[in-house]
């Protein structure tokens, strides 16, 4: 990398900063747990100045577990913004790593082809008691019984504070100390390749956290006031600087993939990315990856990149003519999920007021087209138009989920969908998502109908507490029940304690019988899709409009897929029983009210239920 700290052959460690602002910087070196840059127990090396802002230092006095900080202009002391380990958190020293160091075992690994995904997203935090990579490691049996072939872990870079759902990272390429050391990651990503399964990381590419970010100091360059976020500043991705910080995050998304031997990242809201440049970031990092990862050869692995982007933009999910992503492998797809939200709650505040007419015309077009909204004008949204035509991509390019992170964490207080729908719609809508052609996602715990809520929460110094909360407050504003000043009180802190707590997963609940039933049946599901569907899905194409109405909630969806074997879903997900209905012929690959459609004088479809066909070549 051309950033941060580099172990070289001959035993010296390179150190690189950019930092245009600054006259002078120097490195403190710290071989033991002194803080690097204390008066005593601490080596002041200048470092020198070359073009371009850039300040660079070689040296034999550090080697791999010297702690360092930077110094600048004689006075504030930083970390390296590219550090790979901060082990006293955001504000102490960094520690030079070597990345040689860990032993890997998964020689043998190519991963897995994209259409196999079935994603297991996780906060390592709270997924265990412990919250740290060893325990997650110590889940990953589990997850290969229940299913899983790819986690997918919410981001780990380094946060302010003790705990933090990730997304207000400072230190990009550091793992948080709180879930471990960077071996600990690598061992994790290790053990996961022995037992099948994919790993992928969450990376947040369109702001830094508030706290614990240095570079205003030394390189204000990193910004711009010509664009805002809701963060404030926006990186700056098209301008004067603009090369620098964008190598910046594309090295970033390369030693992910690289040191760490991932399988694929997926960008947090990457229609905050402020960039009107002919070639955007999100083309350009894509394209570094696939040069990089060069899958037309044998001996690299399979990379697989996945969007969060409000703006549906199909154009950075277009696929070859051997139907592979030039860019993007798939999108997550807010659509189907908030039309099912719908459908299955009756919700209309926030983003759920564009779907509340037309739910099921919204859902039947994220099945027949895979976005529901493709230029039309969101009310949400101030009336603005939203997204680009997508019904020329295969289904496989958009990520289907019920519950995630940001719909169960953003409601106010956490709730999951199982507290909000009964159950016989909660196996109609699995049975939906689960064998459909888009690949699915599960969010921890939700296989075994965990009613814990997951709250937002973090643990911010004083210069940032309240504004967080405020701002957390103002956020939900937008949802009718929290429109007045008063109703907005009873949002919890998520500087809270508690809170956090109750979001660690209970691990004794997957064994009472309430749950044993649910977590038997996402088994017997993803089970059925691994054998009977996923073979067949390598070679789907888009432009499958073929879909018929039942009546106001209630229809028939049929695929071709490979091989020319058709896949036929028929689903009635409202509230009153349908009659006089011709089912269609095939061997029925699940249904979800067997005794009820098995009979021979049966002509109606009962309220919830779902039924799957398959009709082979």
């Amino acid at each position: 990398m051309p950033f941060g700290a580099e172990l070289r052959d001959d035993g010296r460690v390179h150190f690189r900063l950019w930092a245009p602002a600054a006259e002078r910087v120097d490195v403190c070196l710290s071989n033991g747990n002194a803080d690097s840059g204390s008066e005593t127990g601490s080596t002041q090396l200048p470092m020198n100045a070359g073009a371009g802002g850039w300040f660079e230092l070689a040296t034999d006095r550090a080697s791999a577990g010297t702690r360092y900080r930077f110094r600048i202009d004689g006075d504030r002391l930083v970390p390296d913004p590219a550090s790979r380990y901060q082990p006293d958190d955001v504000h102490g020293p960094s520690e030079v790593i070597d990345p040689c160091d860990w032993q890997w075992r998964d020689a043998g690994w190519r991963g897995r082809d994209w259409e196999e995904a079935i994603i297991y997203e996780l906060h390592v935090g709270s997924f265990t008691p412990q919250g740290n990579f060893a325990a997650v490691q110590e889940k990953l049996d589990y997850l290969v019984e229940l299913g899983i072939t790819a986690i997918e872990l919410m981001p780990v870079a380094d946060f302010p504070g003790r705990r933090n759902w990730g997304y207000d990272g400072t230190c990009l390429f550091a793992p948080d100390s709180q879930y471990g050391r960077p071996e600990d990651l690598k061992a994790l990503v290790d053990t996961a390749h022995a037992r099948g399964l994919m790993v992928f990381l969450d990376v947040v590419y369109n702001h830094f956290g508030p706290e614990g970010n240095y570079l205003h100091v030394y390189a204000p360059q990193f910004f711009t006031k010509r664009h805002r976020t809701p963060w404030g500043a926006a990186i700056d991705f098209d301008g004067e600087h603009s090369e620098i910080t964008r190598q910046f995050f594309i090295h970033n998304a390369l030693y992910w993939l690289e040191e760490y031997h991932l399988d694929g990242l997926r960008l947090d809201a990457v229609n905050e990315i402020r960039d009107e440049s002919s070639h955007d970031l999100l083309t350009e990092l894509a394209q570094c990856v696939r040069d990089h990862f060069d899958q037309t050869r044998d001996n690299l692995r399979r990379i697989h990149l996945v969007l969060e982007n409000d703006h549906n933009a199909s154009r950075y999910l277009e696929r070859d003519s051997a139907a592979k992503p030039h860019l993007y492998a798939a999108q997550w797809n807010d659509d189907i999920h908030h039309a099912l939200h719908v459908l299955l709650t009756g919700e209309s505040g926030g983003y759920y007021l564009d779907y509340v007419d037309k739910p099921i015309q919204h859902l039947i077009r994220c099945m027949n087209e895979g976005f529901a909204y493709q230029g039309e004008r969101s009310r949400y949204r101030n009336n603005q138009p939203r997204g680009e035509a997508s019904g020329h991509l295969p289904p496989t390019a958009f990520v289907s989920f019920l519950q995630n992170h940001d719909q169960v964490g953003n409601r106010a207080f956490g709730e999951r969908i199982n507290s909000l729908a009964r159950p016989e719609q909660l196996h109609a809508t699995l049975a939906l998502l689960l064998l459909a052609p888009s690949p699915p996602l599960l969010f921890m715990g939700e296989e075994w109908g965990c009613t814990q809520p997951f709250m937002f929460f973090c643990d911010f110094g004083p210069d940032f507490a309240d504004k967080v909360v405020a701002g957390r407050r103002r956020d939900l504003s937008r949802y009718l029940r929290f429109g007045e000043h008063r109703s907005r009180r009873r949002i919890p802190s998520p500087m809270d304690d508690r809170i956090f707590e109750q979001t660690v997963l209970d691990w004794n609940a997957c064994n009472l019988p309430e749950h044993k039933q649910m977590l038997e049946l996402y088994r017997e599901l993803l089970a059925l899709r691994r054998r009977e569907l996923i073979p067949r899905f390598r070679n789907i194409t888009g432009q499958q409009n073929d879909c018929t109405r039942l009546s106001i909630r209630a229809f028939t969806k049929r695929w071709v897929l490979g091989g020319d074997s058709e896949l036929v879903l028929m689903t009635n997900l409202g509230d009153v029983a349908l009659t006089d209905i011709k089912f269609p012929p095939g061997r029925i690959l699940y249904t979800t009210h067997t005794e009820a459609l098995m009979r021979h004088d049966n002509d109606h479809l009962p309220p919830w239920s779902v039924i799957w066909y398959m009709n082979a070549a």
